[in-house]
């Protein structure tokens, strides 16, 4: 892949996750009832920032859980060796206003597998959508809660996001297949 365009940098992202927690605490009146879900792999790492942002400013822990949705997915049976990851939610869902996070919102079906894998844990009060980017191009009728950044592209265009946790760099780019 060739990197085409810088579109996040570092303070990019911090000011983005702040902002998001702020709108997040006033949405749910507090963060009492809240728990965070954040999907594998860039998901989590959000997740975690956005979970600490909001414990800052409320005072109170909050739960982070982290869902793998490989085997939930509509195309697990066309992947040559599927990327399993670490599905850990260890606290109860029901009644509880889930806060799913993740970094790409594309075609809207990764969202629909994590929807399917959630339900399996119990019976949340809400699900409300975080994610870094939505890029568009929609197969399904899923829209995100709180976005950090639209970034239109076209269809032969990745965005790839970069996160200290894993990557080592914090930083969003729209890649070209070469």
């Amino acid at each position: 892949m060739k990197e085409k365009a810088s579109i996040l940098n570092e303070n990019d992202i911090e000011r983005i996750l702040k902002r998001i927690s702020h709108e997040i605490i006033e949405r749910n009146k507090g963060s009492k009832n809240l728990v965070f879900i954040g999907i594998q792999k860039r998901g989590v790492p959000l997740a975690v920032r956005i979970a600490k942002n909001i414990e800052e400013l409320e005072k109170n822990d909050l739960k982070i859980g982290r869902l793998d949705i490989t085997f939930y997915r509509d195309d697990v049976a066309s992947k040559i060796k599927p990327v399993i990851e670490i599905t850990d939610i260890p606290f109860e869902i029901d009644g509880k206003d889930i806060i799913l996070v993740d970094d790409v919102l594309f075609t809207g079906r990764t969202i629909r597998a994590s929807l399917d894998a959630i339900i399996d844990f119990g019976r949340p009060k809400t699900i409300q959508l975080v994610v870094l980017v939505d890029r568009g191009h929609r197969e399904l009728p899923i829209r995100a809660d709180y976005v950090g950044k639209n970034i239109p592209t076209a269809r032969d265009e990745f965005v790839e996001v970069r996160l200290k946790e894993i990557d080592e760099i914090d930083m969003v780019t729209i890649c070209q297949a070469e």
